[in-house]
């Protein structure tokens, strides 16, 4: 069996890495700086490449109906609506009307908030409550871990063929490579990558970005 083709990610060449991308702009910049404001939670936070990516992946799948599953304080849905086609729309779904009081006021400061509707509910009940039509072209995961596969059956039946969904955190700092971690997050977390391994309707890929970030593409 052939070695495996990979790179260790040290600290310098992440530096790197990121250096060679899009960086954050004023705003996103500010973001960054209110959210570490707030302490440990801060961590929920999406990093700036994944942002960078996810703003193109948007653009090159021509999304113009996106539904983000976690919000927190807006950096990943700034991204993705940034990237929409000409009128396209993001449905957030959120609980937090604190951390989503930061979203929008970055949102208009974005210039972004006419596309997003924020929906303020438990989002297994928003995504139960859409219709088929029109489908959905992207979908982001990033809220609470043991919803993950609930999230994720709700989503991929309302995606068009190509249409693809993000799972966020796959990866989970590494441990659930650890058979020995049994915490409930990292059980949730296997659950749904095992999930998405064995679902013959979509094509997927784990992408050893930031925390872990799986493309599921429906077929």
């Amino acid at each position: 069996m052939a070695e495996p083709k990979s790179v260790v990610v040290t600290p310098e060449l992440h530096a790197y890495a990121v250096a060679h991308g899009t960086p954050p702009d004023d705003v996103q910049r500010s973001l960054i700086e209110v959210t570490a404001g707030l302490g440990s939670v801060s961590g929920m936070q999406i990093s700036p490449d994944q942002g960078a990516f996810m703003t193109l992946l948007t653009k090159i799948v021509g999304v113009r109906f996106a539904v983000e599953v976690g919000t927190f304080t807006g950096y990943s849905s700034i991204c993705i609506a940034r990237g929409l086609a000409t009128g396209g729309r993001l449905l957030c779904c959120d609980v937090s009307e604190e951390w989503t009081a930061i979203a929008r006021d970055h949102w208009v400061r974005a210039g972004v908030a006419e596309r997003i509707d924020l929906r303020i509910a438990p989002a297994i009940e928003t995504l139960q409550a859409l219709p088929a039509d029109p489908p959905i072209d992207l979908a982001f995961i990033d809220a609470d871990k043991p919803g993950y596969v609930d999230y994720y059956e709700e989503i991929v039946p309302r995606l068009r063929p190509g249409g693809v969904v993000l799972i966020d955190n796959v990866l989970w700092s590494g441990v659930v490579a650890d058979p020995t971690n049994t915490d409930e997050n990292t059980v949730a977390i296997r659950a749904v990558n095992d999930h998405v391994a064995a679902d013959d309707r979509v094509e997927a890929v784990v992408l050893p970005i930031a925390d872990g970030l799986t493309i599921a593409r429906k077929r």
